[in-house]
């Protein structure tokens, strides 16, 4: 499935709507916009087809100026954030264009984007999950070490990627296949089922979702049909 739908928005924090059937959906909520439409890029001149989008006001003295530079060529006024994005047709955009909630329906589904809590310096446990040695007698003072990566002569090193202590989170995480709740177009708000990554505050992007979702045909494969077992008797 080829993206068609994009903005930037601002992770405003979690909390928990009623459904239509009287159950408790947890959900977050974010700003969605506006955005501008800062550049659109073709293939003739940029050698391929997509749109940068710009988000949030900001003051002059807060950019560089070739960023100063860039969106007062543009026109479209002094923007905190900017990200580019490969459209399935770009054509239809303009410099200018602004981008709001309302390009999202209630039901969509998303994928979305944003920079994880960063935990700062951890250790192999917490970092990767991994588990500590017995604490019995005997056991020294190595019980939450990361213990031996079993390097020997052959290759006399360690390889990348094992684990050990190092910075945790800060990085970009993507959330795939999230439902759309609820749209409040007039404050630019989206509340999307269950929790995406990052911060209160935290920029987040929201795509079409890119996973294709086979739609069920007849009875759910889980459902049996035999009155002896409780699926069957409901």
């Amino acid at each position: 499935m080829e993206m068609t739908k994009v903005i930037i928005g601002k992770k405003v924090g979690m909390s928990q709507i009623f459904d239509e059937a009287g159950k408790v959906v947890p959900v977050t909520v974010i700003e969605a916009g506006p955005c501008v439409v800062t550049q659109v890029k073709t293939v003739d001149k940029d050698g391929y087809d997509a749109i940068q989008l710009g988000f949030e006001d900001v003051a002059e003295k807060k950019l560089t100026k070739p960023e100063i530079g860039h969106l007062k060529k543009a026109g479209v006024g002094l923007k905190r954030h900017l990200k580019e994005f490969r459209l399935a047709d770009c054509s239809k955009f303009e410099v200018g264009d602004e981008i709001k909630a309302d390009m999202f329906q209630k039901g969509d589904q998303v994928d979305i984007t944003g920079t994880s809590k960063g935990k700062g310096y951890q250790g192999a446990i917490k970092r990767f999950n991994a588990q500590r040695t017995p604490t019995s007698h005997g056991g020294g003072p190595v019980h939450r070490h990361a213990g031996s990566m079993g390097s020997t002569s052959t290759p006399s090193r360690i390889y990348k990627g094992k684990i050990g202590a190092g910075h945790m989170g800060d990085e970009q995480v993507t959330v795939q296949n999230l439902d759309i709740v609820a749209i409040d177009p007039e404050l630019n708000m989206i509340a999307v089922r269950g929790a995406v990554p990052g911060p209160k505050g935290g920029i987040v992007t929201l795509k079409n979702t890119v996973i294709n979702r086979s739609k069920v045909k007849g009875p759910a494969q889980t459902v049996s049909s035999n009155p002896q077992k409780r699926s069957a008797r409901g």
